[in-house]
């Protein structure tokens, strides 16, 4: 019964993940089918993603409120239903908006499943091995999804690619009758003022960017700062400020932005090139990405190992950022028109450079929040790098040529964040 309990949970989080890179492969089609823009596009693959982001550390904070069983299984109930409404949608704008109410259940779900995971055991090497598995179900969904997606796609519709979620969650909400709940904290306060300021700030961003209105900054700008002052002035801040005095987990929280930032901005740009400039299929320009997917396989399994090894986090990171910036630089020397063959090793490098950086970032983050705040940087990380995955797309998505520099562009900039980590931690060891 456990078995069947933590594959439940799993389940879940693997088709959250899956489908923030599945659809990509699925767009040429899609756009096809109901003569979208790339702007629409853009909003397709952006709209669930921004939802995601925007509401994932309230997400959280409701699952401690009610119950991390309940508030999973209402996620998960929610994600099915929209992820349905996705495959049924008539028109571009209807998928849009059924797209964000996915993204609204994947923030529901998200954080009450890793609090299910923690709850899985009552030993600290079992919650470790738990939490591990959880975090390796995203490398393997992440990798995934493009020949998923695109072998769904090209074979039957893509359409498939969302109605594939159906039978995946339902078979999960009957496998949750054993599934042990996560302690509950009925006190815990939403911080609504602070969690609208977000999403403004957040949605307008996406405008501007998208829709070249240069109107939506201003409204992000005035709406952030307005954030910032409603978070100084809230009991349960939805974004705890004082936890940004810490270099360590200021640089990790930017570093995880900008990294998917980089590595989702140049996904969306991938398979559109392959498809439409190339002239791929969408299971073969799933496969010709594949490369890039293994790799980040592989990155998530021996990070954590390396970060051990290492002593700490730098290390890794610089390993990481180095990688995916090199094959970053390497795709946008070479360009979309070069035989093939030469771009699978700078696809690799970006792939294995990003899964070496992502739990690397998320330790250091963990480790520079104050005891008792794990849960909430591990919040923050996260919500950063959807964030950065909602302006990588939104930046990087109607541009060819420049893209894959100016993602380079966004794992150097993380790369030179990394001496905030390493002079943060220099710190701490001398106040030892």
């Amino acid at each position: 019964m456990f078995a069947m309990a933590f594959v439940a949970i799993c389940a879940g989080y693997f088709m959250v993940i899956l489908d923030t890179t599945a659809v990509n492969t699925a767009l040429p089609s899609l756009r096809a089918d109901l003569g979208a823009s790339v702007a629409d596009l853009q909003w397709v693959v952006d709209g669930y993603t921004l939802a995601f982001a925007a509401l994932l550390l309230s997400g959280g904070a409701l699952g401690d409120r009610l119950g991390a069983k309940r508030v999973f299984a209402t996620g998960l109930g929610g994600f099915v239903a929209a992820s349905a409404a996705c495959g049924l949608a008539p028109s571009v704008a209807s998928l849009q908006g059924v797209r964000v109410l996915q993204g609204v259940a994947a923030a529901i779900l998200v954080p009450a499943s890793l609090a299910l995971v923690q709850a899985s055991s009552d030993s600290s090497a079992g919650r470790a091995r738990a939490v591990g598995a959880w975090g390796a179900v995203a490398g393997i969904a992440a990798a995934s999804g493009p020949v998923i997606g695109g072998a769904l796609s090209s074979a039957l519709s893509w359409r498939v690619v969302f109605f594939v979620n159906v039978p995946i969650g339902l078979a999960a909400l009957l496998w949750m009758r054993g599934v042990r709940d996560a302690p509950r904290h009925p006190a815990r306060r939403l911080d609504l003022a602070g969690q609208v300021l977000g999403v403004v700030a957040l949605a307008a961003l996406t405008v501007a960017l998208i829709e070249d209105l240069p109107e939506g900054l201003a409204v992000a700008a005035l709406a952030a700062v307005a954030f910032v002052a409603v978070e100084r002035r809230a009991a349960e801040p939805v974004l705890p400020l004082d936890l940004l005095r810490a270099p360590g987990f200021t640089g990790g929280t930017l570093i995880g932005l900008l990294m998917n930032l980089g590595f989702y901005g140049q996904l969306f740009v991938v398979n559109l090139l392959f498809q439409e400039q190339r002239g791929l299929s969408a299971i073969q320009a799933g496969l010709a990405i594949l490369p890039e997917g293994i790799c980040v396989s592989l990155g998530s399994l021996v990070s954590g190992r390396l970060t051990a090894r290492a002593g700490g986090p730098r290390p890794t990171l610089v390993l990481g950022l180095s990688l995916a910036a090199a094959g970053l630089v390497g795709l946008a020397v070479l360009g979309a028109d070069a035989p093939y063959p030469a771009l699978v090793a700078p696809l690799a490098a970006t792939g294995l450079g990003m899964s070496l950086t992502m739990p690397a970032a998320t330790t250091a983050v963990v480790e520079s929040a104050p005891s008792g705040r794990a849960g909430t940087a591990a919040g923050v990380i996260n919500a950063s790098r959807q964030v950065g995955g909602v302006i990588g797309v939104a930046l990087l998505g109607g541009l060819t040529g420049p893209a894959f520099a100016l993602a380079a562009v966004a794992f150097a900039l993380a790369l030179a964040l990394t001496a905030t980590i390493h002079a943060s931690a220099r710190t701490e060891a001398c106040a030892d």
